[in-house]
């Protein structure tokens, strides 16, 4: 089993936590947009209270560890590890929960390319678990705005995990996705299950709009989230959002690797 210790290591080590990528003007830019309750970092959460850049930047600097000095407006930012650790529990206890239900679970990334990987082996353990990995409105179109306009994308799932790809541009089944931050995709989702009578889930595992999506329709939601995305953060307190993991989501895919073998560890769920 991987050591807290040797996870922590890790972290830094690939820059998951501790000095990241996203660069604080990034960051400064997302709390400002958010403030601003601009759609595209809203993810699909309607905030219950008015957040300003100063409240933003205490809650980041709380749940991530990004300084909170507020002159400090360009350079390096950075994500306390200890709190990716303490989050990573919280996860792992999460799907430990649904493992002992036999939830329904709903699992789906923006960010197929980094963490689909990850969040396969996630759903592959749940379902040796006896939970039902749920694959609503497979091959559904989607229209999606982006910075070229609206464009229509294509729901399907690799191993469980719900993705979107650009119309006719990749064969279903591939591993490649488009990068998104919609709640449109989860909606979908949980529509097609409603109209069909199917089985909706009771927790949603993912990032982005699926995370952000989920929660604010209700429905038990836990992911991981980057510096740069604070909407999921602000679901968390606000109570919508059960649990999100800050780290650094744009790294090649084998940096998650260890994440994943140390929740399902901690979830009881290795096999």
């Amino acid at each position: 089993m991987l050591s807290t210790g040797a996870l922590r290591a890790h972290l830094l080590a690939s820059r998951l936590a501790g000095p990241v990528a996203t660069p604080r003007e990034v960051n400064l830019r997302s709390y400002r947009l958010f403030a601003a309750r601009d759609p595209r970092v809203l993810l699909g959460l309607g905030p219950e209270r008015a957040w300003n850049e100063g409240d933003l930047l205490r809650l980041m600097a709380d749940r991530c560890g990004v300084s909170d000095d507020p002159g400090r407006v360009s350079g390096p930012d950075a994500i306390d590890p200890e709190r990716t650790l303490a989050a990573l529990d919280a996860f792992a206890d999460r799907l430990a929960e649904a493992a002992a239900r036999r939830s329904p679970v709903l699992i789906g990334t923006g960010h197929p390319h980094r963490l689909l990987d990850f969040y396969a082996g996630l759903a592959n353990a749940l379902s040796a678990a006896g939970c039902a990995v749920l694959t609503p409105a497979k091959g559904r179109s989607v229209d999606m705005a982006t910075r070229f306009g609206v464009r229509p994308y294509t729901l399907d799932y690799v191993e469980g995990v719900a993705l979107m790809r650009e119309t006719g541009v990749r064969a279903p089944g591939s591993a490649t996705g488009a990068h998104t931050h919609s709640p449109l995709p989860v909606r979908v989702v949980l529509e097609e299950a409603v109209k069909g009578g199917g089985v909706l889930p009771e927790l949603v595992v993912g990032d982005h709009g699926w995370v952000c999506g989920a929660g604010q329709l209700g429905i038990e939601a836990i992911g991981l989230a980057d510096t740069n995305d604070p909407a999921l953060f602000v679901g968390e307190a606000e109570g919508r959002v059960a649990v999100v993991v800050p780290l650094d989501d744009g790294l090649p895919s084998e940096c998650y690797r260890p994440l994943a073998r140390y929740v399902l560890n901690r979830a009881c769920l290795s096999r």
